[in-house]
């Protein structure tokens, strides 16, 4: 039996969207007015190194532009055609966004190598150009707080990336200020250093990027000592017996698992389904970030049997009743049947049969007779016979 139970909202989704945007709009205004003045500078006082730090400033813009997108699509609620939301989105954004910074990294380092064994002259930037690289600093070391703090809020990955690279502008223009005080003073080989170390920064956070969104887009499982939290959980919950078969994987932040639920082999449908619901309900209460809990009540513990769909089946019960009837049709037991239940249990059909107590014969004898006159059947496994009296048939009736 499996069940799947939806995410409960905790915050409104169009709210934590709307906050995302907003963020990434702040940060992109920020970006665009940034790249132009560090890339104007540059040119005016002939720094690679700013104007670099310029182009970094542009990828930012552009990264705005894909998260923008990505937030607007990757939040939208499941459809008929995405059952699982459009998470993915953000993934894939993801995945675009770290390769445009390895792009990005390789041409800031190949043109400043250039440069540096050229042994181009690099002139004093002037007192202008520094203030603009301290602020500069200040502002994207601020927007990068900002958006991480969003980023966690609302629970994106993207986001939280984007911040990053914020943040990994922010170090590149340290850098950059390093080699405007040095060329200030006469080393200016240092300008084309800075450029190159800018390069390489923004290939890092490029390659992590791209690291992390490939991980989710093969269904990379949570460490294994929160799975075992995980299962530590679902094993806590009464009445269940085992867990096994406990899988997770993520999705732009959001986690997914399944698992199968060992309870006893002879309880109701219902309260094992409430089992199952018991094991979900606590689940998503220890581990928030929950999206989709699929769990699978099991009679025994079948861990390691294989997917039992590509495996022999055993007969329903329509097949079931007929090899029985044509067996045991003369037998006083079938004859005076009330409830036949079946129980699949270590590959075989055990039968109880409830009858009324007008066969006065040990309920033991009467399964023994029952079991001879079906030997013949490879499949039958337990039998057993309970009395049921006609007052307790009548109070069942």
């Amino acid at each position: 039996m499996t069940q799947t139970i939806e995410t409960p909202v905790v915050h409104d989704q169009a709210q934590l969207s709307q906050e995302a945007k907003r963020v990434t709009y702040i940060g992109a205004w920020l970006d665009g007015l940034l790249s132009v003045v560090k890339v104007t500078i540059g040119f005016m006082v002939g720094s690679a190194a700013l104007i670099a730090d310029g182009i970094h400033s542009l990828s930012d813009l552009v990264t705005d532009g894909f998260v923008l997108a990505a937030i607007h699509y990757g939040r939208q609620e499941p459809d008929k055609d995405h059952h699982y939301g459009h998470g993915r989105i953000e993934t894939l954004t993801t995945l675009l966004l770290g390769s445009v910074l390895i792009f990005v990294a390789g041409a800031i380092a190949w043109s400043s190598l250039d440069r540096l064994f050229s042994g181009t002259d690099v002139n004093a930037p002037g007192a202008l150009a520094i203030v603009i690289t301290v602020i500069a600093l200040f502002s994207k070391e601020w927007i990068f707080r900002y958006t991480m703090r969003v980023a966690k809020r609302v629970k994106s990955k993207l986001l939280e990336a984007n911040a990053w690279h914020s943040r990994s502008d922010a170090l590149s223009t340290a850098v950059v200020l390093v080699a405007l005080v040095g060329a200030q003073f006469g080393l200016g080989w240092l300008d084309a250093v800075a450029a190159i170390i800018v390069g390489l920064l923004v290939g890092k956070v490029g390659l992590d990027l791209l690291w992390e969104s490939a991980r989710e887009l093969v269904d990379t499982a949570l460490p294994e000592d929160v799975q075992d939290q995980m299962h530590d959980v679902a094993c806590s919950v009464p009445g269940v017996d085992s867990v096994h078969d406990l899988r997770t994987r993520q999705s732009a932040g959001w986690v997914m698992v399944d698992l199968h639920v060992v309870v006893g082999p002879k309880i109701t449908v219902s309260e094992a389904h409430e089992i199952g619901n018991e094991v979900s309900r606590r689940l998503r209460h220890e581990f928030p970030a929950l999206t989709d809990v699929i769990f699978h009540v099991d009679p025994e513990d079948d861990a390691g049997a294989g997917d039992p769909s590509r495996l022999p089946g055993l007969p329903l019960r329509p097949e079931v009743e007929a090899a029985l009837d044509a067996r045991w049709y003369k037998h006083p037991v079938w004859r005076t049947l009330n409830e036949l239940q079946l129980h699949y249990l270590e590959d075989k059909v055990s039968v109880s049969l409830i009858i009324d107590d007008a066969v006065h014969q040990p309920p033991q004898c009467l399964a023994s007779q029952l079991k001879a006159l079906a030997s013949d059947i490879e499949w039958l496994g337990h039998v057993e016979v309970l009395f049921i009296t006609r007052a307790a048939s009548s109070s069942m009736r």
